[in-house]
């Protein structure tokens, strides 16, 4: 049985204890806060209740496997998934509309068709069956194996099938994820709902790889899923698993060094002194915060690569206690795009000047009872991406972003203004504060091609008993991914370095 200290409480950290300790190892986990799920979070006030991380869940199927591989319970028996129909309303800046439903190719053609125009749903449904290529070549290396040791070949070449197209003699393929909307869309608003499903994770579309088109492709090939109670319930269900297998939890506990001896990690060292000896150390934290740790290279010579999560931008959120019951019908998910979109991306890429543009606003309205006082409120989310360091501590630039969200979702739900009770403003400080993330950051899943760019470190690294776990490390940002880091590194613990991914 070997000793593991565990760094974090995030959903990537719990998964990974939680199997650890099936596996027989004594497990102890050390969170800086005073509670766990990382970014996953719950705000409460006068009966009202909202998500204030993840709002809906994709691939369901990676938590299944997590709790069929740590006890008798499934994942149902713990909390209630519920399938989201529609899967999403679109509004454009034309003021035409669409709700795409769920996990349905024929029923979303149709929509498409009768919304945008004949041919709108069969270009899409065309570009879904390109956009499920390229996740059938790249699931088991982007998800369920340990980041490859030749990872370039990840890097060098876009598992996407573009169309080749022929323009002024020359023949060109589409080679970011704005330039698939352009060229084998051909429509600004099918562009759009493209686009956004990369803005969604802080990608900007102009420069993501055209392989991004597997996140649009994960949600219709797996569906949308909430949980009842709010995705918070999902950390509850984990962190009671993790409880029932005999997982430790430190809470308040800041880890400020891991230690090691003769070139290997031999435990962790608390911020109030205490030492704590271990045989393994798992790491759910940034790279920022895990290279103070260290303070040394985590990763050999030519596998250190640019970092672009670095600077990735932010999630700005309010919530919106409401008076009035959600009416019959209404979507779970809005997103209202923006009105100028080149103007919002580079705005997130420069973070430069006084006043930002109007962003794409994702409205989020569960119509769940656990999350309002009575049949007579409503509890409802607003989120945009933002850039991270922007100066939060400023009230003129926060308004402005709670004007825009405001303005947005007013568009998508006349007279939403009047029904306000009150509100909550949380900014990338507020995720710094909960995540230690650096600047409030969000990460992204992990992608193939882009010169290994949107690829995040290995699960090992140079420090020999040092693991890495959560949205910073393969396979990245997100749920599903998170959950999946937590497997990895599970199984290279307890099968050693001959472990190639799960079955």
């Amino acid at each position: 049985m070997a000793r593991i200290a565990v760094i974090g409480a995030g959903m990537g950290a719990m998964a990974a204890a939680a199997r650890l300790a099936v596996a027989g190892h004594r497990v102890v986990v050390y969170e800086r806060t005073d509670t766990y799920g990382g970014g996953v979070r719950r705000f409460e006030r006068d009966g009202f209740g909202f998500d204030t991380g993840p709002g809906l869940l994709t691939l369901p199927a990676v938590y299944r496997d997590l709790f069929v591989k740590t006890g008798k319970e499934p994942l149902e028996d713990c909390v209630e998934l519920v399938q989201v129909d529609p899967s999403s309303r679109h509004v454009f800046a034309d003021g035409t509309e669409v709700a795409l439903p769920n996990a349905s190719r024929a029923g979303v053609v149709a929509a498409l068709d009768e919304a945008l125009g004949a041919g709108a749903g069969r270009r899409w449904g065309e570009f879904l069956v390109r956009a499920r290529e390229a996740w059938d070549r790249t699931r088991r290396p982007l998800l369920e194996e340990p980041l490859w040791p030749n990872w370039r070949v990840l890097a060098d070449k876009d598992p996407y099938p573009a169309v080749p197209q022929r323009r002024l003699l020359r023949t060109r393929q589409a080679r970011t994820l704005s330039e698939i909307g352009s060229s084998e869309l051909r429509d600004e608003r099918l562009a759009a709902v493209l686009d956004s499903c990369a803005l969604a994770h802080g990608l900007d579309p102009r420069t993501a790889p055209a392989s991004a088109a597997v996140l649009p492709y994960m949600e219709h090939a797996f569906g949308t899923w909430y949980v009842r109670g709010g995705i918070r319930e999902l950390a509850r269900a984990v962190y009671e698993r993790c409880l029932k297998r005999r997982v430790e939890f430190v809470f308040d506990a800041e880890v400020m060094r891991i230690l090691d001896k003769d070139g290997r990690a031999v435990g962790v060292e608390l911020r109030d002194g205490t030492v704590v000896e271990a045989d393994h150390v798992v790491a759910d934290v940034d790279p920022a915060r895990l290279k103070v740790m260290t303070d040394r290279p985590l990763d050999k010579g030519e596998d250190v690569r640019a970092d672009p999560f670095a600077t990735r931008p932010g999630r700005f959120t309010v919530l919106l206690a409401l008076r009035g019951g959600r009416e019959a019908g209404a979507a779970h998910r809005t997103v209202v795009h923006a009105p100028d979109p080149e103007s919002e991306l580079d705005f997130l890429a420069s973070a430069d000047g006084d006043r930002p543009p109007s962003p794409t606003v994702t409205v989020l309205r569960p119509g769940d009872p656990a999350l309002r006082p009575d049949d007579g409120h409503e509890s409802m989310v607003l989120s945009a991406v933002v850039p991270s360091a922007a100066d939060w501590d400023e009230e003129g630039i926060v308004r402005q972003y709670t004007d825009h969200l405001l303005d947005a979702a007013e568009a998508a739900i006349p007279g939403l203004r009047d029904r306000v009770l009150w509100q909550q403003v949380r900014t990338p400080d507020d995720t710094d504060d909960e995540t230690s993330a650096f600047l409030g950051a969000v990460p992204a899943p992990s992608l193939a091609a882009g010169r290994g760019r949107y690829l995040h470190p290995a699960n090992t690294t140079r420090l020999p008993g040092l693991y890495r776990v959560g949205g910073w490390s393969h396979p990245g940002g997100g749920l599903p991914h998170a959950g999946m880091s937590g497997a990895l590194v599970a199984g290279l613990i307890v099968e050693g370095s001959g472990f190639r991914g799960s079955q």
